[in-house]
């Protein structure tokens, strides 16, 4: 009786607990290497998002002329009135290309989704890829010609539980590799998670 006694305090004894520790650690340090943080994708808005409005205002601009050619005439005020307004629509427009081109700024790594946004007052705001649930994008006629569009990232993350990004280059393969990227850390973690 005093041997089998002996034997379960063996088997439950420290040697037991120090492999199991062992074993741990092992895992623990195995999923720290594999799970170092790399850069995938670094993106912000493309110009070719603004093809749709330049063409629009290159057709106004044209418009204009032409209507400010056959009425200039008759009113000297015109031209001048039209082409401030014309001058004015053009700054508009590439101001705001500007300030999108320039304020913009997206990074996508193994493990989390940065988004940064501001010129003179940056704000950035990370988002853990486990934590986006659902990614789509959405195309215009002349976007899908260009291959640019609008990634729709729907998550958990309480500050930022749907990020839309807009004018983004071939957004058919940025969104599906944001979703593999997604996919993968969740099953990364699910194994992590299993194996302790």
């Amino acid at each position: 009786m005093s041997s089998d006694a002996n034997q379960v305090q063996d088997n439950s004894g420290s040697p037991a607990r120090d492999k199991f520790a062992q074993n741990v650690a092992a895992k623990l340090e195995g999923a720290n290497n594999t799970g170092s943080e790399q850069v995938l994708w670094r993106g912000g808005y493309s110009a070719k998002a603004m093809y749709g409005t330049w063409l629009a205002s290159a057709l106004a601009t044209i418009g204009g002329l032409v209507l400010l050619a056959f009425f200039g005439g008759q009113h000297q005020l015109l031209w001048p009135v039209g082409g401030a307004i014309i001058m004015l629509w053009w700054c508009v427009a590439i101001g705001i290309y500007l300030y999108r081109r320039f304020s913009t700024h997206y990074e996508l790594t193994t493990q989390r989704f940065i988004h940064q946004i501001g010129i003179l007052i940056r704000r950035t705001d990370r988002i853990e890829v486990i934590d986006i649930d659902d990614v789509s994008y959405t195309q215009g006629i002349i976007q899908r010609m260009l291959g640019v569009g609008t990634i729709k990232l729907v998550g958990s993350d309480r500050t930022h539980p749907e990020l839309v990004l807009h004018g983004i280059d071939r957004v058919p393969e940025i969104s599906g590799q944001i979703d593999d990227v997604r996919r993968a850390e969740r099953r990364r973690r699910s194994l992590h998670i299993e194996s302790i």
